[in-house]
């Protein structure tokens, strides 16, 4: 094939599609599970409905005129990439952020790899011994990541089509309140978009995860919980009670020392968590809550938010 003619063809850089190609290679892709299946799992998955239905009318059919050769290829060669990671524990993105307004195909191609890759990590899970539930409760992310998407009108997924690689191969397990990030030294805590950030919801997600990958994962060791987040900025401190569930939480952990350049900016983020938008000016956001006028306080006063790093022992 052309890989130059492939990438024009999807409107990307030519070296976005050289790298698929180089790390699927000639590897072993997965099907997608049969149509007449697919609205159970969409279901199980958490997907709304708004979001099920295109998925649907795109779907990958043999015989579908949506799907373009350079659109198939894509397709099966980002889900030989995705497997062949199995375990893998970074962060990894599936292929090139794709032009979405060109129609469903375009707009979830991730979402079908992920689809196709849900079984493969659920036979990986089993591998481990870990319960059904927890699994589709893990990969049920999918769903709640569609719906934030939708909230910000397609700003959110170029972040979210790599986070998501990151159930399918193993390696974030949602026990209770929070998501638990399994490779390297620490377990790193994600904290997804689900209710109050209550002192005993995180006590018991923590205690879950104690039991939870000594009994899956009797290899790895893991001294200490870790969380890199702007919800460990010191400077929210100064805007919020100090018994607020944010506060209560900062203080579990122990703040290495702070690098500008280390991590996402902090800025993009909070809005991207606290008003899901990225592109509302700032004198447009809601100040409803305690939260988000911190938040816009502080930028409309040239100040900057910081990513920061913490852990505590397990």
């Amino acid at each position: 094939m052309d890989l130059h003619d492939t990438a024009a063809r999807l409107g990307v850089p030519v070296e976005d599609v050289e790298r698929v190609h180089q790390l699927a290679g000639d590897l072993p892709s997965a099907p997608l599970p049969a149509r007449a299946d697919a609205p159970a799992m969409l279901d199980r998955l958490a997907v709304p409905p708004d979001d099920a239905a295109e998925i649907m009318a795109g779907w990958p059919d043999a015989d579908s005129p949506l799907w373009t050769p350079e659109l198939r290829w894509l397709l099966d060669r980002s889900i030989a990439l995705v497997r062949a990671d199995l375990g893998g524990a970074e962060w990894l993105p599936p292929g090139p952020e794709l032009p979405r307004d060109r129609g469903p195909a375009w707009r979830h191609l991730y979402v079908y790899a992920y689809l196709a890759l849900v079984d493969v990590a659920r036979a990986y899970h089993r591998d481990h011994g870990i319960a059904d539930a927890v699994s589709w409760l893990s990969l049920a992310d999918l769903g709640r990541n569609l719906a934030i998407d939708r909230r910000m009108r397609g700003e959110g997924w170029p972040v979210m089509q790599s986070w998501l690689t990151l159930h399918v191969r193993g390696s974030v397990y949602e026990l209770g309140r929070l998501q638990h990030h399994r490779g390297g030294a620490t377990l790193a805590l994600h904290v997804p978009d689900a209710g109050p950030l209550t002192p005993d919801a995180i006590d018991a997600s923590l205690d879950e995860a104690r039991a939870f990958f000594p009994r899956h994962f009797p290899d790895e060791r893991y001294e200490a919980f870790s969380c890199g987040s702007w919800l460990l900025d010191p400077q929210l401190l100064e805007y919020l009670p100090a018994e607020s569930n944010i506060a209560r939480f900062q203080r579990r952990f122990e703040l290495t020392p702070y690098d500008e350049q280390e991590g996402p900016d902090a800025d993009v983020e909070v809005l991207r968590f606290v008003f899901r938008t990225l592109s509302t000016p700032l004198d447009e956001l809601p100040r409803r809550t305690v939260l988000e006028r911190a938040v816009v306080d502080h930028l409309k006063a040239g100040r900057h938010w910081q990513w920061r790093h913490g852990r505590f022992p397990i």
